[in-house]
């Protein structure tokens, strides 16, 4: 999926500007008005925005779809996935004329929600060989490529504490030619909605976006956050 980013821009002090759909799904949702049990009110989507017939990933898709691509049943390197997004995050520096242009970098990070009833551990490899081979076939590794992150999503009936201890221990974060072309991350997030617990992997900061029975507290820095300290180095 290539969809063009929108034309809808802010500027720091240090005259960067971040594009398209600058916020992650935690920051998305702590901006979303919402009822006392977490779910958001006035979801007013733009037309072309699915909607999915599952209740909970209806809900997670409302909290996600004004700066997510999202899509439904999508499939890629052999699995389906019944919601996947993409969030885009561009920078560029202006020198004497808008038009000229230069220090031009791209984050971007992939959603791939699934449904396994009682995820394995050859599930999560299965998973991370998916974040592999997309890393070869998505990745243009170049001087304008800041990171790409992989997260898998497990909805579940049930998480068994060796799962949930493999998620919560997870960390595959790779620097492409040393950091000069860089880096890509792979990560996990279990959830289990009917039981209203999650477990993520510690670069997994989309979890509070699916914990849809709470509200939305930002905490700690974003990952647009990090992004943006980053450039300002």
């Amino acid at each position: 999926m290539d969809s063009p980013a929108v034309d809808r821009r802010s500027q720091t002090s240090n005259n960067c500007y971040v594009d398209a759909h600058p916020l992650t799904g935690r920051e998305r949702a702590a901006m979303t008005e919402t009822d006392t049990d977490g779910t958001p009110t006035g979801d007013s989507r733009p037309e072309g925005v699915p909607v999915w017939d599952d209740e909970y990933l209806d809900a997670v898709a409302g909290r996600l779809f004004n700066h997510y691509d999202l899509e439904r049943e999508y499939t890629v390197a052999g699995e389906r996935f019944p919601l996947y997004g993409e969030l885009r995050v561009r920078h560029e520096r202006h020198a004497l004329h808008p038009s000229l242009t230069f220090a031009h970098h791209e984050s971007r990070e992939h959603v791939f929600v699934t449904e396994l009833p009682e995820p394995t551990g050859a599930d999560i490899d299965r998973l991370e060989a998916v974040g592999e081979q997309l890393r070869d076939d998505w990745i243009v590794p170049d001087e304008t490529h800041h990171g790409t992150e992989f997260t898998f999503v497990i909805v579940a009936d049930t998480l068994s504490p060796t799962v949930r201890d493999r998620i919560a221990d997870y960390s595959n974060r790779t620097l492409i030619k040393f950091g000069y072309h860089g880096h890509y991350e792979i990560s996990f997030l279990g959830v289990v909605p009917e039981q209203h617990t999650s477990v993520a992997s510690p670069a997994a900061d989309i979890e509070q976006a699916f914990r849809v029975w709470e509200p939305i507290t930002r905490t700690e820095p974003s990952r647009l956050d990090r992004f943006l300290d980053w450039l300002s180095r």
